[in-house]
């Protein structure tokens, strides 16, 4: 098989772009040259005569909002109202910066189309139960291997997952019922996590399509939302969501990084151990009100993404002393297989 019967084989199993979005934006577009037009009365038959104008002149529009910087983002708006447009600011998070220079240069796996990446973790989740009329909290510990499939296909993915000795939530013992699964292991289906939106898909085969131009990636983080902190919020949730069993190419990885680094409000944290005991340091956004931030941790020579965790800021809130960490992870290799292993 030569390399362009590898590229067409490749391109046929990438889903085609979604461009609703796109139509959402044009329609927008139009809407706001309708408002500033210099005669109203004339937009009727100009838009009907030549329309296609109109939409060569939208695209005008925003390649030279992209030169100049300044990003339109769709916000889930019906058609007909202004659009939010989102300038991306000068990076500031130096250790984010650190890590896209470091993303840029490193070596890089190329799985094919059918193959599965495989990715190795440690976690630690917070665990709520009611066993004999009793509220029990735990942290739950597993060691995980999960194969997933370069194409998207979750429902093809398979899940090995293995029971650690449980941690207790802060200021709760830990129950019984956490301890009867430790050392065992089990071999299941991946969960299914084809029903998200397009713009939250984490295989590999979409991953791979998206902007290598740092602003563009800061214009995808935003897709579906306004301004403010809200949805500065749900953009940095949107960062953890790439990078958790998931893996892209660098010059992607390198982009995510610096779009990151941008987001309002991102702060570097200090010192942070990640699920299997690493020390590196976090990056975060402190939370509008839930009393928990979310934090991702880098290897602080190399500037390799380590994990993620959860940190109480607010007592009251989490019910948990401050600085408490209620889920972690820890991601230890990423590789690829050509299939998974049976699933009896």
């Amino acid at each position: 098989m030569n390399e362009m019967t590898e590229l067409e084989r490749f391109r046929s199993d990438v889903p085609e772009l979604d461009l609703t979005d796109v139509r959402a934006e044009e329609r927008r577009l139009l809407s706001v040259m309708r408002d500033t037009a210099p005669n109203p009365g004339r937009s009727r038959p100009v838009l009907g005569r030549t329309r296609r104008g109109w939409i060569g002149l939208a695209a005008g529009l925003a390649a030279a909002a992209a030169t100049a910087g300044v990003i339109a983002v769709g916000t889930g708006e019906e058609p007909g109202t202004r659009p939010v447009v989102h300038t991306m600011p000068v990076a500031s998070v130096q250790l984010l910066k650190q890590a896209a220079d470091h993303a840029a240069k490193s070596p890089e796996l190329h799985p094919r189309p059918g193959q599965f990446l495989v990715f190795e973790s440690r976690t630690m989740e917070t665990v709520e139960s009611n066993s004999g009329g009793r509220h029990e909290r735990y942290l739950d510990r597993q060691e995980r291997k999960i194969w997933l499939p370069v194409d998207g296909d979750a429902t093809r993915g398979v899940l090995w997952a293995r029971t650690l000795e449980p941690k207790p939530y802060p200021g709760w013992p830990v129950p019984a019922v956490a301890r009867q699964g430790v050392g065992r292991s089990s071999m299941s289906k991946a969960a299914d996590f084809d029903r998200r939106a397009e713009h939250l898909r984490s295989d590999y085969a979409y991953l791979s399509r998206l902007p290598a131009d740092p602003a563009k990636m800061y214009q995808h983080l935003y897709i579906g939302l306004g301004t403010g902190p809200q949805a500065d919020a749900t953009a940095w949730q949107n960062v953890g969501g790439m990078l958790t069993e998931a893996y892209m190419p660098r010059a992607q990885r390198a982009a995510l990084f610096r779009a990151a680094a941008a987001i309002h409000g991102v702060t570097t944290v200090g010192r942070a151990v990640d699920a299997a005991g690493r020390t590196g340091i976090a990056v975060t956004l402190d939370p509008l009100d839930g009393g928990i931030r979310e934090e991702y941790i880098f290897d602080d020579k190399t500037y390799e993404f380590l994990g993620r965790r959860s940190v109480v800021t607010k007592a009251e809130k989490a019910e948990a002393p401050v600085g408490s960490v209620l889920t972690n992870s820890a991601q230890l290799k990423v590789s690829i297989a050509d299939r998974p292993p049976a699933v009896n």
